[in-house]
C-alpha cells in the first residue's frame, strides 16, 4: 500500500470519529436546575408565620408576658411619702400569695373579700383592666401603686372596685395628710405639698447619717486621747 493510500485512510478515519462536546461555564449554568420557589421563600414564610402566631397569642391572651423593668417607687411616685409606699408594698406582698411579684385574678378576689367589698368575676377583670398597662391580666407592684395614684388624683369612679380597694385598704395614711381614709377626696389638693415632704424625709435621713458619723469620730478621738494619757 502506497503512502498516499495510507494517508487517505487515516484522513477518512478522523472524519468519521464523533467529536466530543465541549462544555462551557454557560452550558453548566443552563443545565443546573433552578432553585425551588418554596426553598427561596421558606425563610420569609417561616418568619411571617411566627409573627402571625405571636399576634394571635397576644389577641387570645396566651402569650408569655414580658418581664417589666425594675423601677424605683420612691422616685416615680413622689406624691406619696416613704412610709405610705412601704405600707403599700407590705399590702401587695401580703396578698401576692404566689410570691411571683403579681396579683392575679384569684388573689385580687381574695383581697377584695378580705377588705369586705367582694366583686363579681367581671368586676375583678374590669379592676385589673383599668390599670393593666402591659395587658397581662394581672397586677404588678407598679400597677398596684397606680390604683392609689389615680384615687388620689380623683380619676376613679366613686363606686368602682378600685376606689373600694383604695378606701378600704389597711394602709393608715390619715396622719400623712394625703390619703386619709375618710378625707380621700381631699387628696388631690393635699398632694401638692408631698414632694417637698418627701425631699425633707430624704434630707433628714442624710442628716441622721452625718450625726452618727460625727459621733463615731468624736468617740474615736476621745479614745485616742484617753489612750495617749495612759501611755504617757
Amino acid at each position: 500500500m502506497s503512502s498516499e493510500e495510507l494517508a487517505l485512510k487515516l484522513q477518512r478515519s478522523l472524519d468519521t470519529k464523533p467529536e466530543s462536546p465541549v462544555h462551557t461555564g454557560a452550558d453548566e449554568e443552563k443545565e443546573r436546575p433552578a432553585p425551588s420557589p418554596t426553598a427561596v421563600n421558606g425563610d420569609a414564610t417561616s418568619e411571617l408565620t411566627e409573627k402571625l402566631n405571636r399576634r394571635l397569642d397576644i389577641h387570645d391572651g396566651t402569650t408569655k408576658p414580658k418581664q417589666m423593668k425594675v423601677f424605683n417607687p420612691y422616685t416615680e411616685f413622689k406624691e406619696f411619702s416613704r412610709k405610705q409606699i412601704k405600707d403599700m408594698e407590705k399590702m401587695f406582698k401580703r396578698f401576692d400569695s404566689g410570691k411571683d411579684g403579681f396579683i392575679d385574678l384569684m388573689e385580687l378576689k381574695l383581697m377584695m373579700e378580705k377588705l369586705g367589698a367582694p366583686q363579681t368575676h367581671l368586676g375583678l377583670k374590669n379592676m385589673i383592666k383599668e390599670v393593666d398597662e402591659d395587658y397581662d391580666g394581672k397586677l404588678s407592684y407598679r400597677e398596684f401603686l397606680l390604683i392609689f395614684r389615680r384615687a388620689a388624683a380623683g380619676e376613679l369612679q366613686e363606686e368602682s372596685g378600685l376606689m373600694a380597694l383604695a378606701r378600704l385598704s389597711e394602709i393608715d395614711v390619715s396622719t400623712e395628710g394625703v390619703l386619709g381614709a375618710r378625707d380621700f377626696f381631699e387628696a388631690k389638693v393635699q398632694a401638692l405639698s408631698v414632694r417637698s415632704k418627701f425631699e425633707a424625709e430624704i434630707r433628714e435621713e442624710q442628716e441622721e447619717r452625718k450625726r452618727m458619723e460625727l459621733e463615731r469620730k468624736e468617740r474615736r478621738a476621745a479614745f485616742k486621747e484617753l489612750q495617749s494619757t495612759f501611755c504617757s
